[in-house]
């Protein structure tokens, strides 16, 4: 669908008065489009693989909310459940058995879980995680890694220091530098830095928390080395391993991102594991789990206290169920996989034939493309992409119908709903994009 004919930007005009009682005039930051520059396209609708802007304007979408709209928007078996549970009421503030249900259902998708916690926000779901570490262990460091985001709770919001093994420095305003003096922060994929850390600090580390597959670097895989080697240092030392798989989650595949890597490691299994995006269908839902003995020290049966009005809410257990239910069908995650590669494939071929650098990477339904020659594997390298040109490739596409993430850190994400034709079309796009730059 083209742009309404009206020569008034209604995504412009709801911009300006976003403005003036929103800060920045997003609720999330990215939102914003400030690291790309431009006008934030208002949604008014989506639909499949689409969604409408203010303008009228249809865009091929490929953030799906962010991962969680796995199936595309509005699949019919999704809706229909959400729209039953409604009818039943939007909350109880009270047990349900669909929470039990969905609980179940995690469970017996993902084998290193035997028990869960429902919570509202992938931000909640990492929180809670590290304070039940700290609980359990009886220990105060946690270790995380330069470019992987565990949500905004004051402790994770951290970068790293100017040496190796450097307690964090807060990178937001309001944190005080007291709170993350227990957080530890090391970088990604690199073995002998987290070698260093246990020798230096193995009484005292809680947990190490990895994104597997770093998705707030665009699209950084953790090494096989890398990932054994933290649980072999993990079981030698007492610390919890904690997969953050809020991202990965039933997105990489039907184990998620820890069952791929059970196959290249014989035996692994994280301690943890936070979860969020797809368990809750676009419904603001996640949790957190993991070995029973380790989930009882949450209260009522332990020590460690974590609450939530909101959580295992009935309409968001159905929503999550319904999708879980859909993606669980044979041959889902082959098709997704087969059709997210195709975009990674034709994308690096247009930028080949445009003498773009270029590199990308694809698992199950999740993407991540570097104007580099080489995917990086951590955090420096992948800030060497040109801002610039990616800018310039963003507005291109975004000029072409196709919404990718507003930066470059950001990784992408496909659905089922997208067709070959979508995945066609969107190549075409930029491949005409790569000549400009």
């Amino acid at each position: 669908m083209k742009p309404s004919t009206d020569s008034i930007d209604r995504n412009a005009t709801l911009f300006e008065r976003a403005q003036r009682v929103i800060p920045g005039g997003v609720n999330s930051p990215v939102r914003a489009f400030r690291a790309v520059g431009g006008t934030p396209r208002f949604v008014q609708r989506a639909q499949g693989a689409y969604f409408w802007d203010a303008n009228g304007q249809r865009y091929i979408d490929y953030i799906g909310s962010w991962g969680p709209m796995i199936l595309g928007h509005g699949h019919p078996a999704v809706l229909e459940a959400v729209q039953k549970a409604a009818l039943d009421g939007f909350s109880f503030g009270a047990p349900t058995e669909r929470e039990i249900e969905l609980a179940e259902a995690i469970i017996a998708l993902v084998p290193s879980l035997e028990m869960v916690r429902l919570v509202s926000s992938g931000t909640e779901a990492g929180m809670s995680a590290i304070r039940l570490a700290r609980g359990a262990t009886g220990r105060k460091t946690i270790i995380k890694f330069e470019g992987c985001y565990h949500g905004h709770a004051d402790a994770l919001l951290v970068k790293a220091g100017s040496g190796l093994a450097t307690f964090g420095n807060p990178t937001s305003a309001g944190v005080p530098p007291e709170v993350v003096q227990h957080t530890l922060v090391l970088e990604y994929n690199n073995v002998e830095q987290i070698e260093a850390a246990f020798a230096a600090h193995a009484d005292d580390i809680a947990c190490v928390m990895i994104e597997p597959i770093a998705g707030n670097m665009n699209f950084v895989r953790a090494s096989v080395p890398f990932v054994r080697r933290i649980r072999e240092l993990c079981t030698q030392h007492g610390a919890l391993f904690i997969f953050d798989e809020v991202m990965t989650g039933f997105r990489v595949g039907l184990g998620s991102a820890q069952g791929h890597y059970a196959t290249l490691i014989p035996g692994f299994e994280p301690d943890m594991t936070v979860m969020g995006k797809v368990i809750g269908g676009g419904m603001p839902l996640a949790a957190f789990g993991g070995k029973r003995a380790v989930m009882e020290h949450l209260a009522p049966l332990g020590g460690v206290y974590q609450a939530g009005t909101l959580s295992g809410n009935p309409v968001a257990t159905a929503c999550g169920l319904a999708t879980l239910h859909e993606i669980s069908r044979p041959g889902f995650f082959e098709d997704l996989s087969r059709k997210t590669r195709s975009l990674v494939d034709g994308l690096s071929a247009a930028a080949q034939a445009a003498g773009v650098p270029f590199s990308a990477d694809s698992q199950g339904g999740m993407f991540g493309f570097f104007l580099l020659p080489e995917l990086p594997q951590n955090y420096p390298q992948v800030m060497k992409t040109e801002n610039a040109k990616f800018n310039t490739l963003f507005h291109g596409l975004l000029d072409r119908g196709v919404y990718i993430a507003p930066a470059l850190y950001e990784a992408g994400f496909v659905s089922a709903a997208h067709t070959d034709a979508d995945i066609a079309n969107t190549v075409s796009a930029a491949a005409k994009v790569f000549k400009l730059l």
